[in-house]
């Protein structure tokens, strides 16, 4: 009798453990930051790109979690001059909200798998300047809305503490590019299906 009231006191504990940082009423606090600089080959400057898009979700349920991402990206493009062409370099920048609803499935005691459902979007303009980067004038404005569903896991080291690997499974975006005046000039809609377990992302949220 007391092994079995052990027992059940220990498979309590441990269901309770598990499902300690996604239970109804918590929050997660995290998001993603980006940076990448590279200079192809013979090129004389180098092209950069920063996105940052902090995140906050709260629990409406045991391991259901709705919240958004609120944040900025931008990239940094050169192209050298070619023959009687001048050289010139193209900046982008913008505004990003992805709201998302993320369920989590107990494994054990510290890992859990994920799906999360996110609609990011994407409202910035692009400029362009000269050869040394200066001179920026405004060229046009875009938006870009998508949806995308992306499977992971995270490792619970404590608590209030988790990593994350996560990659791209299935997305859709609808890109609208418009001149200054707000006439559409051009866009482009993309599908993609498949997860590509050769670019994974990593990231950390807090739990309180």
């Amino acid at each position: 009798m007391k092994k079995l009231l052990l027992s059940l006191i220990a498979v309590s504990a441990l269901a309770f453990t598990t499902q300690a940082q996604t239970e109804k009423g918590k929050f997660m606090l995290g998001g993603n930051v980006e940076f990448d600089s590279n200079k192809p080959n013979g090129a004389s400057k180098s092209n950069t790109i920063f996105n940052i898009v902090p995140s906050v979700g709260y629990f409406v349920t045991d391991n259901l979690a709705i919240g958004t991402g609120v944040g900025f990206e931008s990239s940094k493009n050169h192209v050298d001059a070619l023959g009687t062409v001048a050289g010139f370099t193209t900046k982008k920048q913008a505004f990003v909200v992805a709201p998302f609803a993320r369920y989590y499935k107990g494994i054990t005691e510290q890992f859990k798998f994920f799906g999360q459902l996110s609609v990011p979007m994407a409202f910035g303009n692009t400029k362009v300047g000269d050869n040394d980067g200066n001179n920026y004038a405004k060229t046009s404005k875009y938006n870009n809305i998508g949806v995308a569903l992306s499977p992971g896991f995270a490792f619970f080291p404590s608590k209030k503490f988790g990593i994350e690997f996560s990659v791209k499974g299935i997305s859709y975006n609808d890109n609208t590019l418009k001149n200054n005046n707000g006439d559409k000039i051009g866009g482009n809609k993309d599908f993609n299906i498949g997860a590509n377990f050769f670019a994974p992302k990593l990231g950390v949220q807090f739990y309180l």
